[in-house]
């Protein structure tokens, strides 16, 4: 008889997994497991780690995602893996040469992920950059044109399910007018249901996504109390109603400052709000403990989306000529590319937290 799923896709701590890892992740089965930096040393460790993981759960049918943006949020590095752009260098370009550009980053990106053996990534972004948008957020936005948004998400969206990697589109219902970093403080959008629309916009065209990771941010227009990852306003009233999102609906990371409370807390009030599954990147035992005990078993809707996220994972693509692919994207981008921004709000997040890197 197989094992419940705990609702949360979970973290660890280096490059293997540590005896009490093994023993939690064995009894718990999670949805998935995220990996960053500090898990990634090269390509056979990483597979190494991953064959790990499958052996631990018992499973190889679970979700275990990166985040590959592109820009300065790349896991995999440039020593063995491709370098690719920030979502700002793509949208820059004249909307033809965009689209192209987005085919190939998303082309590249599964590449390198399907070599090591990781099916989930967690972009495109689909916020609106705006003149104030944080640091953390501002170069991860592809235009401040709702529809050019639309346009280049979609079309990397279509490439990740062709060649079986499950984008997650983030941050619904719309991350743009932040201007301070939800990994260290809340942000407060303070805009008008009018203005927001146009937030919504591109997650709206997009709504048929099968994966979207929640903001965490105020929104006081809707719900003043609750930041929209623990807000059954702003999940049901907006996420699955006014956009119309049906898909599997994960928190963004529930050890972000933004977010109050304890581990535990901070995991049940996502998922007591409507989110099917919490994110959890920080590694630390005794948190992933926590939330092992305070979370029940995925419910039979949540299960249905998940199912539908898995689906995508089943069908793994051959890229064939990376090269010459490569060789176009980079020409394509060659004015502004490589990104140079240097932020990374993960990191900084993980330095406050006295998180181990390797």
């Amino acid at each position: 008889m197989s094992k419940p799923i705990l609702p949360a896709i979970l973290s660890c701590n280096g490059y293997q997994l540590s005896d009490e890892e093994k023993k939690l992740f064995n009894t718990i089965h999670p949805a998935g497991i995220n990996l960053f930096s500090r898990n990634i040393k090269d390509p056979q460790q990483l597979q190494a780690l991953i064959q790990s993981i499958y052996q631990t759960i018992e499973s190889n049918d679970i979700l275990i995602a990166i985040d590959q943006e592109g820009g300065r949020v790349r896991r995999l590095t440039d020593t063995f893996y491709h370098s690719t752009a920030a979502a700002i260098d793509i949208g820059t370009l004249p909307i033809d040469k965009a689209l192209r550009a987005a085919y190939l980053h998303a082309e590249i990106t599964s590449y390198d992920m399907l070599k090591s053996h990781l099916n989930t990534n967690y972009a495109p972004v689909l916020d609106i950059m705006h003149a104030d948008t944080t640091p953390a957020l501002k170069s991860r936005c592809f235009n401040s044109d709702p529809q050019i948004v639309t346009l280049l998400a979609q079309k990397m969206i279509e490439t990740y399910i062709k060649n079986g990697i499950a984008p997650c589109i983030k941050h619904l219902p719309g991350h743009g007018r932040a201007i301070s970093d939800p990994h260290l403080n809340l942000p407060i959008i303070s805009a008008s249901i009018k203005e927001l629309e146009k937030d919504f916009y591109p997650f709206q065209q997009l709504n048929n996504s099968p994966f979207g990771m929640t903001a965490h941010i105020i929104i006081e227009a809707i719900d003043p109390l609750y930041p929209a990852t623990q807000s059954s306003k702003v999940i049901n009233n907006i996420i699955r109603q006014h956009i119309g999102f049906d898909g599997l609906l994960i928190s963004d990371a529930i050890d972000m400052h933004a977010l109050k409370g304890s581990i535990a807390e901070k995991a049940l009030n996502s998922l007591q709000a409507g989110c099917d599954i919490i994110c959890y990147a920080g590694g630390n035992i005794n948190e992933l403990k926590q939330i092992a005990a305070s979370c029940h078993p995925m419910s039979d809707k949540s299960l249905e989306r998940f199912a539908k996220v898995k689906k995508i994972t089943y069908h793994k693509k051959n890229i064939d000529d990376i090269a010459s692919l490569y060789d176009e994207y980079q020409s394509l981008l060659s004015a502004i590319y490589p990104y140079q921004d240097k932020y990374d709000a993960t990191e900084v997040l993980n330095i406050m937290n006295n998180t181990k890197f390797n």
